[in-house]
């Protein structure tokens, strides 16, 4: 049972479903940490008021991990680290200012790194625990629309692969989910046909808690992306 979780990115709308259902079915303590606080706040107050939950506040400066800042690391090791921060930014501005660029990726990967690897230490791989890292099928393969942020994707992806595979046979669990289009301000333009409610993807990923590897979300993400990979260089150019 999960009875403490740690959120990197804690407003997020899929953070927030998750740790709603995670409250309902028994989880006690979390630590939330986010770039905005007063969001973060919100989240906390819903968190004790509804399910009398232990809520623990911190701020998510993925700036300042990137540049090796001291980490506000929970003092006892937590049941479940979920992490859901990223960022899609301006994939335009992005083209042309190395800035935003950097920034997308600080906010979705290298930011990330320094509490990926804080919190898989070896020692603590020796001991029960579950990593849920929120990946996306944008990392798949590069389109036009938001290869930096899919570029950041892929990368996370890749590290978390390592980590899965450096669990194996131990008791520390990597799940890593690629997810599609869920509903939530990050996919505002997308089809709402292929949209997923987080509150969904939260109850699917709460049916096995204990479940590690890659994880497509919705399920058919997965036959799609390999036919999308498969696609020759000139006809996905077309497409």
């Amino acid at each position: 049972m999960i009875r403490s979780t740690l959120i990197l990115g804690s407003t997020s709308v899929v953070a927030q479903a998750l740790a709603e259902q995670l409250a309902a079915s028994g989880c006690r303590r979390f630590h939330l940490l986010a770039r905005h606080q007063a969001a973060n706040q919100r989240v906390a107050e819903g968190l004790r008021q509804r399910y009398g939950c232990e809520v623990i506040l911190g701020s998510l400066d993925l700036e300042s991990a990137a540049r090796g800042a001291p980490l506000p690391l929970p003092l006892d090791p937590v049941d479940l680290v979920l992490v859901t921060a990223g960022a899609i930014g301006d994939t335009n501005l992005a083209s042309q200012d190395p800035a935003e660029a950097l920034a997308i990726t600080t906010a979705t990967y290298t930011g990330l790194l320094p509490w990926l690897v804080a919190l898989t230490a070896p020692e603590r791989l020796e001991s029960p625990g579950r990593l849920w890292v929120f990946s996306s099928v944008a990392g798949d393969r590069g389109r036009p629309s938001n290869y930096p942020y899919g570029a950041a994707k892929a990368a996370l992806t890749t590290f978390c692969e390592g980590l899965l595979l450096r669990c194996h046979g131990k008791p520390f669990a990597v799940r890593i989910i690629k997810a599609g289009y869920m509903a939530t301000p990050m996919a505002v333009a997308a089809p709402a046909a292929l949209c997923i409610q987080p509150q969904r993807v939260a109850r699917i990923l709460l049916r096995r808690p204990d479940r590690r590897g890659i994880e497509y979300l919705p399920w058919w993400w997965m036959p799609i992306m390999l036919l999308v990979r498969l696609l020759p260089s000139a006809l996905a150019a077309k497409l």
